[in-house]
């Protein structure tokens, strides 16, 4: 992880609490850079602070099943990653992963709590936060006992493109590998080449490496829906 410094008006911490916090933050944020494919922490490690992210992606994953993973979640730029260890045993209960070079701000739990305790509209937003997580995680969870594999991997994709967009050329901005998109849809490797193969025939997506194009979003958020 190489040190580097960042602004302080995108983060979570920076933009939700009071605008002379931060000449505080100043003193107690270490800035860095973590290049993709590298932990930012990984599970069952000490928790001694949060991380805040600046810019670029981070999937959020853990154990499954058959020595698989499964991605919880990604965290993007101006949102937060390591919040699940501040309770309990205060060990990571899950790992988080750069998927892409990725600008991090972190910040110990010290400097934390006493930024909650001095920030009531920080503090309140923080706890919609974890009450936001927890419906989408009750949700995940939902969709992977009743959606088939073909409904699971067009919500995944769904999500993806109504979160980040699409690039210029048409295709979504967050390049993924197979791997991690099955990961992300709870299914596996193989389902997902198999309905590729069968979608890129039909004409409802177009893949090329890492690049996923959706031509047809509306069919896909049909069987997101079933």
């Amino acid at each position: 992880m190489k040190k580097l410094d960042c602004g302080l008006d995108h983060c979570f911490l920076c933009r939700h609490a009071m605008p002379e916090w931060k000449k505080l933050t100043v003193d107690h944020k270490t800035s860095f850079l973590v290049k993709k494919g590298k932990p930012l922490f990984t599970m069952g490690q000490d928790v001694d602070g949060i991380y805040f992210l600046y810019s670029g992606v981070v999937k959020i994953h853990a154990p499954w099943t058959d020595g698989r993973e499964m991605i919880l979640r990604f965290a993007r730029g101006g949102e937060m990653a390591g919040h699940r260890g501040l309770s309990g045993n205060f060990k990571y209960p899950v790992s988080a992963t750069a998927v892409e070079d990725s600008m991090v701000c972190y910040i110990d739990n010290e400097f934390l709590e006493l930024s909650l305790k001095s920030n009531p509209s920080l503090t309140y937003t923080f706890m919609n936060f974890y009450a936001t997580e927890l419906q989408k995680a009750e949700k995940r969870m939902r969709d992977l006992i009743h959606m088939d594999a073909k409904g699971r991997i067009s919500q995944a994709l769904i999500e993806l493109l109504d979160t980040y967009g699409m690039h210029e050329d048409g295709c979504l901005a967050l390049k993924l590998t197979r791997q991690d998109l099955s990961a992300y849809a709870g299914t596996t490797y193989e389902t997902v080449f198999k309905l590729f193969t069968e979608w890129a025939v039909a004409g409802i997506i177009t893949t090329g490496g890492k690049d996923i194009r959706i031509n047809q979003p509306d069919i896909l958020r049909g069987w997101a829906m079933n």
